[in-house]
């Protein structure tokens, strides 16, 4: 049984399952999981207070949070120093990418997770719950979900033959993260790398509005501008899966009880 451990600080999107992506049936016997966060807020206190979740004892601990190159998710995994720590963070973190590195840290970056429009005049709690549900669509269409999944079990079976680990280093691009999601036709994979795309543009919208822009004016267009954009990549991104399920050719890739990953693609298919 490996101890898989998840500390949140703060959120983006992958956060929001990530956890969940290692069990869906709930029925899988070879992992114990255990979820530890600090809400929205990702600072130093919270930081801090989070790190008695180690005295579980995790075999693997998945760190999650905006921006890994700050000071809270810092303190948290380097406070598990030495043994297999996984960061998944979003496009600013790769300004910690050459420290996590030089530490020896797994790390899964995604540049398609976007940085929500946190601005007081325009995002409420009903904003905030719609563009997290059109990032996940996004996420979960176009492969990058898959990737993060099939990174964590990697490193589980490692951990489970006593093999040495070997974490995960990578900067998950448009290209990198369709391809996981394993597209049958052409078009389906070309409209999820422009809906990675466009989610990356996302991101640096509402990064220009929340830290750059001054006028309440100018800045609350820009966030409800990268909203909108948000919200066509994930119809975008539901158009792709559309067209793998319209010729029966969707891929398809549930864990068996041992933890073992089986695959089909026809929905009447038998699993392999």
């Amino acid at each position: 049984m490996v101890k898989v451990g998840f500390i949140k600080l703060g959120n983006i999107g992958m956060s929001l399952i990530v956890n969940l992506l290692l069990d869906e049936r709930a029925d899988r016997e070879d992992i114990d999981v255990r979820v530890a966060g600090t809400g929205a807020k990702m600072g130093k206190p919270e930081a801090q207070d989070v790190l008695s979740f180690l005295k579980w004892e995790p075999d693997l601990l998945i760190v999650t949070s905006p921006n890994a190159a700050l000071p809270g998710p810092k303190i948290v995994r380097e406070a598990f120093e030495g043994k297999p720590c996984i960061v998944i963070s979003d496009g600013p973190a790769k300004k910690a990418v050459d420290s996590m590195k030089e530490k020896g840290f797994g790390y899964i970056i995604l540049p398609g997770d976007p940085m929500i429009g946190a601005r007081r005049e325009f995002l409420d709690p009903t904003e905030m719950a719609l563009f997290n549900t059109d990032v996940l669509k996004v996420l979960s269409a176009c492969g990058a979900s898959r990737l993060v999944q099939e990174e964590i079990d990697r490193v589980i079976e490692e951990i489970k033959a006593g093999k040495e680990v070997t974490l995960p280093q990578i900067i998950a691009t448009a290209e990198i993260v369709t391809e996981r999601a394993n597209f049958s036709n052409p078009y389906a994979r070309a409209k999820a790398i422009a809906a990675y795309s466009m989610a990356e543009k996302v991101g640096e919208l509402d990064s220009k509005a929340c830290f750059m822009m001054k006028d309440p004016e100018a800045y609350t267009m820009m966030v409800a501008a990268a909203h909108e954009l948000i919200r066509e990549a994930a119809l975008l991104a539901d158009e792709a899966r559309e067209i793998e399920k319209g010729q029966d050719t969707l891929s398809r890739a549930p864990h068996a009880k041992s933890g073992e990953l089986l695959s089909k693609q026809g929905l009447m298919e038998p699993l392999k």
